[in-house]
């Protein structure tokens, strides 16, 4: 129970933090992308606000155990492959087409109306036919 209740308050600190640093206004991430337009420069600093101390944490855990059990995720696999190119070309078309990613995506159910409603199923939709995507590719030309 204790575990859940922190995944909630983690899960809702982090919902915040999209809220109020504009992730799940849809123009201002539009803003961000429209790089030759009217580019909005103000999503880097979200950025950096986040990846600053997300690497601090990273190597304050290296050797530790999370508190609340269990171990910490490996690092990815630094390989540049077919998956981890394919999948960011789909993601980048996402995020640019629809101005939200899986978690802003999320945090604006509450307000964003229908049209958010519909992004999350194409994504679910998206995530569930991933793996099959993937088979196929995998029978038609082996990844290195």
């Amino acid at each position: 129970m204790k575990r859940l209740f922190f995944a909630f308050l983690a899960g809702g600190l982090f919902g915040a933090g999209l809220m109020i640093s504009g992730m799940t206004d849809t123009s201002k991430v539009q803003g961000w992308l429209d790089v030759f337009g009217n580019w909005d420069p103000t999503l880097a600093f979200v950025m950096g606000g986040g990846i600053m101390p997300m690497a601090a944490a990273w190597a304050y855990a290296r050797g530790r155990k999370p508190i609340m059990g269990g171990t910490f995720p490996a690092p990815a696999e630094p390989k540049v492959g077919r998956n981890l190119v394919l999948g960011s070309i789909l993601f980048g078309m996402g995020w640019g087409l629809a101005g939200l990613c899986p978690g802003p995506a999320v945090a604006s159910l509450s307000y964003g109306g229908w049209p958010h409603w519909l992004f999350l199923a194409a994504m679910l939709l998206g995530f569930a036919a991933a793996p099959f995507v993937r088979t196929q590719l995998d029978s038609a030309v082996p990844a290195e």
